[in-house]
């Protein structure tokens, strides 16, 4: 099996792979998968008899390789297959697992041949497009408050407006994500999730084009003050890629999620807001909007 480095540019070759794909978790997303590129970690990819084989690759870090679940059109691999092939990837684990793909196969099956151990922090949010775009019911009274605050304080004046992200505002969105990160230290450490989720979205607002990726700015007193990006996981699920806004304006990050249901993540039933990497403040964010339903992800050893 022969891996080569992965890379944006290789989005429209790959893209056939992911026709009618049954895994909901952002990390299947090809557009994840492509730019989360950075000097600790880069994406291979082998391509052999009508399937893609995708391995991470930890640079100096201690941590060990391992495949993703392979990805082809028509099927997905049994435990037995799937053993096989992380052998021949020369790595003994199998990550980003989802759940249900352990309940098709039969957990117990799977159980003869892998230790199987919940990749706590990485289980994603999924959430009807619906609910985010119109906010119903009491359930979401304090989000269309804030919604409402910064439509009166902001839309009404026309001191703001949304556009669609693209070659006119990249450099200033771009900008923007400097001034996003410089607020939280994102550069205090090039190890960090920060660190590394800025070259990840640096990486997606440079190849958008190529990525066949949507993203929407907001646009206050006449500066990009957020933006958010969406791509494709499955037919239904649509993958929040990026959500940022400044914290300074109040109810600006609701308004910029309502809106990203309503146009961007608009043809998907469900979005998908990825996971909270076990970071407790992410985790309230994400419980706040009231998740219909968890992906589980699951992480398999080989026992041979």
């Amino acid at each position: 099996m022969k891996f080569t480095r992965l890379s944006p540019g290789d989005f429209p070759r790959l893209v056939p792979y992911f026709t009618g794909l049954r895994y909901e978790l952002c990390s299947y997303s090809l557009t994840t998968i492509l730019v989360w590129d950075n000097p600790l970690h880069h994406p291979h990819g082998a391509e052999e008899n009508g399937v893609l084989y995708i391995r991470s690759g930890f640079a100096g870090r201690g941590k060990k390789n391992f495949l993703f679940l392979p990805v082809c059109p028509d099927r997905e691999f049994s435990p037995s297959e799937l053993a096989k092939a992380a052998a021949r990837a020369g790595v003994d684990r199998v990550g980003f697992v989802p759940g249900d793909w352990l309940d098709r196969q039969g957990r117990d099956k799977v159980k003869r041949l892998f230790s199987v151990r919940s990749m706590a922090g990485y289980h994603d949010y999924l959430y009807p497009t619906q609910d985010l775009a119109q906010l119903p019911g009491n359930r979401y009274h304090k989000k269309k408050n804030l919604v409402r605050q910064f439509e009166k304080a902001y839309i009404r004046p026309g001191r703001a407006r949304v556009e669609p992200m693209g070659p006119d505002n990249r450099d200033e969105c771009l900008e923007f994500l400097d001034q996003w990160c410089a607020e939280r230290d994102c550069g205090a450490s090039p190890e960090s999730s920060m660190a590394c989720e800025k070259i990840a979205a640096t990486n997606s607002l440079k190849n958008m084009e190529v990525l066949a990726a949507r993203g929407i700015a907001v646009r206050v007193d006449g500066q990009v003050s957020a933006f958010a990006m969406a791509t494709r996981i499955t037919d239904q699920v649509g993958d929040l890629n990026f959500e940022k806004a400044f914290a300074g304006i109040k109810g600006l990050y609701q308004y910029l999620d309502r809106e990203s249901a309503r146009t961007i993540l608009a043809p998907f039933a469900w979005t998908n807001k990825e996971s909270d990497m076990g970071l407790p403040g992410l985790r309230q964010a994400k419980l706040s909007y009231l998740p219909a339903r968890m992906v589980r992800s699951y992480s398999l050893v080989l026992k041979n």
